[in-house]
Formats: structure tokens, sequence, C-alpha cells
């Protein structure tokens, strides 16, 4: 027979595991830092640590539910901003009602955050074509060479229209279109995958200087009708590998026959539109360094 004694004693105990369950319950849940979103995240060995903070500022987006905005996170700071309606794009209709980002707005705030600036300030294109770049890899290399934090293109050498985060395995953080969200996807391989690109976020090395102009295109030999490469939509940092007497330009009251050779664009480009002397002064003769650049 169980005493009287002891069955308050059981009694006691277990109200006290009622009362108390719940609450230590809500407190854990309180404590509990916020879930990451399902599947966002590093997913394969050998990002750099600059790398993987870019990833964390992608995907805390991505958890929060951000939205995808035509034109937006090109405010003057890197961050979510209202968008733009894309005039090819009914579906945008919405977009400067929501605080977001684009592709390359997306881009651009993730590797701030990494980096503590703001690196990679522009269209998919310039992201692409950074002076920055540690490394480039071909569509046709595929995903074997790529490491979680490098950045996906997409389009043609000529108009390059998205761009995205690799995470590793066969998967990718981004901005894709208006009436979604931030996303992770399946990388998409074919079609008009362009390649990749590894960034510096550290100091960068080469001889650097700024275009000028608008529309200015490199070109795959220094001649004015040699084939397009990529237009400069506006002043753009490049890096100059070297430079070379070639045909004579007349362009916006100047004339000049030295071009330079653009390591990043695999391209030349007039030294009319890159500020500075006619010859610039730092930059070697391409007949005294090796040409192509190694590695190209």
């Amino acid at each position: 027979m169980v005493s009287r004694t002891s069955l308050i004693r059981t009694l006691i105990a277990l109200m006290a595991l009622l009362l108390c369950a719940p609450l230590s319950t809500a407190a854990a849940a309180q404590a509990a830092p916020a879930a990451p979103a399902a599947g966002c995240g590093v997913l394969a060995p050998g990002a750099s640590a600059a790398a993987e903070r870019a990833i964390a500022a992608a995907c805390a987006e991505v958890a929060a539910g951000t939205w995808y905005t035509w034109g937006g996170g090109h405010g003057p700071q890197p961050g979510a901003t209202y968008g733009q309606v894309d005039p090819t794009d009914p579906a945008s209709e919405h977009d400067p009602e929501r605080r977001g980002f684009d592709c390359s707005g997306l881009v651009r705030y993730a590797y701030a955050q990494a980096a503590g600036s703001d690196i990679l300030n522009g269209v998919a294109s310039q992201q692409y074509y950074t002076h920055r770049a540690a490394a480039r890899f071909t569509a046709a290399q595929g995903l074997a060479p790529l490491l979680p934090g490098d950045l996906l293109a997409y389009g043609t050498k000529s108009d390059l229209h998205h761009i995205a985060i690799y995470l590793g395995a066969g998967r990718m953080v981004e901005a894709k279109q208006s009436g979604t969200r931030l996303m992770v996807s399946d990388v998409r391989l074919g079609g008009d995958y362009f390649g990749a690109v590894r960034v510096n976020t550290g100091q960068v090395t080469g001889h650097i200087h700024q275009t000028w102009g608008t529309g200015v295109w490199t070109k795959a030999e220094p001649r004015l009708a040699a084939e397009r490469v990529y237009a400069f939509p506006y002043s753009t940092t490049i890096r100059v590998y070297c430079q070379k007497h070639a045909e004579k330009v007349n362009a916006e009251g100047y004339e000049n026959d030295a071009w330079s050779y653009l390591p990043d664009y695999k391209a030349w480009v007039t030294n009319i539109y890159i500020k500075g002397p006619a010859w610039l002064a730092d930059v070697p003769d391409c007949k005294d360094v090796p040409f192509p650049p190694p590695g190209q």
C-alpha cells in the first residue's frame, strides 16, 4: 500500500514538472538564434574566410525573406533599396513597393559585408570583369574548380545579365527575378552560363587605372574594326597589363595610337579612354613583357 505521505510527494513532483516544462521550453526558444535559411550556407570545403562572410550575409537575407526587386541594392551604400519597374518584365510592377536586391545588388552587399568596404559596386558584368579577380573559370570547366563564394555569371561577353554566389555542392544563392524572394537554387549549367570569378578581397596588384566616357568598347585586337568584347557603361576601374603602339584613333578631340591590354577582359582599349597621359607612365610596353600574360 502506498503511504499518504508518498502519494503527496508524488503529486507535488508531477505538478512541478508540468509547471516547469513550458517555462523551460519558452526560455530555450527565446535564447535560440534565428534558424538559417534551409540549405543556405557554405556547402563545400575550401572557402576563404571572406567568402564565408559573404555567403553568411547573403543567406541572412534569404532567411529574412527579402524580395528580389529590379535595381535594388544600388543605392549610395550597399544594402537593400526599393526597386524600379523593369519595362521588359510585367512581374516587376510592384518592385517600387518592395525593398530588396537585384542579382548584382545582392552580390555587392554580400561582399561589402565580407570585405568591410564597397568593393563590387556595379552591375553583373562589372562584377564579373572586376579588377579584383583572383581567378577566372570558363563555362567549359564546369563546377569542379569552383569554391564557395565564387561568382557565377550568365549571358554573353557583351551582355552579362545575371550573377549569383556559389555555395558548393552544385547550389547557389541568388536574387533571381521579380515576384520572387531571394533563394537558393541548383546551379544552372549549359544555356547561357558564361563562367565564374573568384574575388580577391585583399590588396590588388597590377597597374590600376580608371576609364572615362560611357559605352566605350574593348576590342579583341588593338584596332577599331576588331571584334567587340565589352562596353564600359561608365567610368570603370581597370587593371592594365601592358600597352603598345598600334592603330591611330581619333576620338573625343584626341588622337593617339597607344592601346592597353586589359587581362581581366582579354581585350584592348585605346588609351584615349584611360585617364592619364597618352602613354601610361607606369605600364610596360607589350614587347618588353611575356605576352599573352601568364595564365591566359
